[in-house]
């Protein structure tokens, strides 16, 4: 079965046989038990074990699950219905635990179409693996994406790091790249327990080469989360879990509840 991902060694197409990706070169990958596959070379794991482990896997699988993000993900879901072509490509790059791919490839198969998810995260992968059966999921990196250039009509980033060279290299001309980013006073509540003076974030519309923008879309949704565990777990996808003061993060972990503000914003943008 063709695949959307090329080699990850040699740059050829990837033909899917039962129980492996095989190049035309002879490089062989094995399928994992779970459905996926790791296309990430030795030569760029910069670590035993990168991207987020199996706890931070958990505990973001179990936020999302919560549903508080619904309404962007269906928001993001309208525009690729409304943007794909019939018979579209989309790749979700930086995929995660496949929460959002699950739904995007449902509506990219209604259209006739083809998902693939990258990420850096096995445990996150593995996860996306069991969730999206239709899609194909690759442990891999996005400064280095497993797949051709050119050969893909729509890439989803949401809240992953973004790589403008190679999301330009592998989009089509005339596709369509939607980028999702945190808004001015997202989280506000989190931040006002953490930090003694919480600070916004910088709205801006930076211009990326290889792209022209077409729309800024903001989602913004409030939500009340009703114990310490679904705090906690909203607290460990954040960077502020990482350079928090440690008092903030005590503060925070007292709470028994929160009532948060999600604001999002989808940055549209066209490859020309």
């Amino acid at each position: 079965m063709e695949s959307l991902f090329c080699c990850p060694v040699c740059g050829r197409a990837l033909v899917r046989e039962p129980g492996r990706y095989l190049c035309q070169n002879g490089h062989s990958f094995d399928l994992a038990r779970e459905g996926y596959v790791n296309l990430l070379p030795a030569n760029l794991r910069h670590s035993k074990s990168p991207g987020d482990d199996k706890e931070m896997a958990a505990a973001r699988t179990r936020f999302l699950e919560g549903g508080w993000y619904g309404p962007l993900r269906d928001r993001l879901c309208g525009l690729v219905s409304e943007l794909a072509p019939a018979g579209a490509a989309l790749l979700d790059a930086g995929c995660g635990e496949g929460w959002y791919t699950q739904t995007l490839a449902g509506v990219i198969a209604a259209k006739g179409g083809r998902t693939a998810g990258v990420d850096l995260s096995k445990p996150s992968v593995k996860r996306a693996a069991r969730r999206c059966p239709g899609a194909e999921l690759a442990v891999g990196t996005v400064y280095h994406l497993p797949v051709a250039d050119g050969s893909v009509d729509l890439l989803a980033d949401c809240f992953s790091p973004l790589a403008g060279s190679e999301f330009a290299r592998v989009l089509r001309t005339g596709g369509r790249f939607l980028y999702v980013v945190p808004g001015p006073r997202h989280l506000w509540e989190l931040k006002e327990a953490v930090y003694d003076r919480p600070y916004e974030n910088e709205e801006k519309r930076e211009e990326y080469p290889g792209f022209r923008y077409l729309d800024v879309v903001p989602v913004e949704v409030r939500f009340t989360l009703p114990d310490s565990r679904s705090v906690q777990d909203l607290f460990r996808m954040t960077p502020y879990y990482w350079k928090s003061p440690k008092a903030g993060a005590e503060r925070l972990s007292a709470l028994d509840g929160l009532t948060v503000t999600g604001q999002f914003r989808i940055h549209v943008m066209e490859r020309y």
